[in-house]
């Protein structure tokens, strides 16, 4: 249920919750799906070989296709495009469905309540800039980065701005992952600051882009901040947020 601080349903924010009312957040969610597939991180395609064939076909795809920070500030046309390209690779089935299950959860309603063409350029650019931010702070770096999780954390940071008071439903690992509904103003913040302590100790732990997400949720919040004049005074029921992940 959908409803306002005085319990009366919302018409513009219902609509927001009928499947059709958000074709690009679920043509975002099918071409990824649909790129994952056909590519070596799948394993679905005989065309990229088996055994040490495969991972050989998966590094030169994600080289091919992620950014690469080393190469991309060279100044050539094909290493610019990489961020932009990057944003519809994924690393693995655990990368993919991840990204794509909060998309899901957080796209319609800020599709619906920015509109489609916005919220396609605003998702396209904040990852774009995620990526691009990410690389300038690690420029020697010849690791591969991919993923949707920059424009994905950026479509958090508007949510938040835009319904702050939406209930999200989160499962936590230290209560035995009970599912626990908070106000979105209270998990989203929470769920950048992790990511922030986690981004200064990224040299330490798996290749994680914690600083991409970072920057598309700061990104994202600030763009909704600076393009709407006040949030939509809702409760919902979305879920906690993703990662992306850097590619040997």
């Amino acid at each position: 249920m959908i409803s306002d601080g005085s319990g009366t349903v919302s018409r513009t924010v219902s609509r927001a919750l009928r499947r059709p009312s958000a074709p690009v957040t679920y043509g975002l969610i099918a071409l990824c799906c649909l790129i994952f597939a056909i590519g070596p991180a799948s394993g679905l395609s005989p065309a990229y070989g088996t055994g040490e064939e495969l991972p050989a076909a998966q590094r030169a795809y994600f080289r091919r296709w992620g950014v690469i920070p080393a190469d991309l500030f060279e100044g050539s046309a094909p290493a610019a495009l990489t961020p932009a390209t990057a944003l519809f690779i994924h690393g693995s089935w655990v990368h993919l469905l991840g990204n794509m299950l909060f998309l899901y959860v957080f796209g319609a309603m800020t599709e619906h309540r920015m509109g489609r063409v916005q919220f396609a350029l605003f998702y396209l650019g904040c990852g774009y800039l995620a990526l691009l931010g990410y690389a300038a702070a690690d420029a020697d770096s010849e690791r591969s980065l991919v993923g949707a999780s920059g424009a994905i954390s950026a479509v958090l940071g508007a949510f938040l701005y835009l319904f702050p008071r939406a209930r999200v439903t989160s499962l936590l690992p230290f209560l035995f992952f009970l599912p626990l509904r908070f106000p979105a103003w209270v998990v989203l913040p929470f769920w950048a600051a992790l990511q922030w302590l986690a981004a200064g100790q990224a040299g330490q732990g798996p290749g994680v882009a914690y600083l991409a997400h970072v920057l598309g949720f700061g990104l994202g919040f600030c763009y909704a901040w600076a393009r709407f004049d006040h949030p939509t005074r809702v409760k919902a029921a979305p879920a906690p947020a993703p990662e992306g992940e850097n590619q040997p």
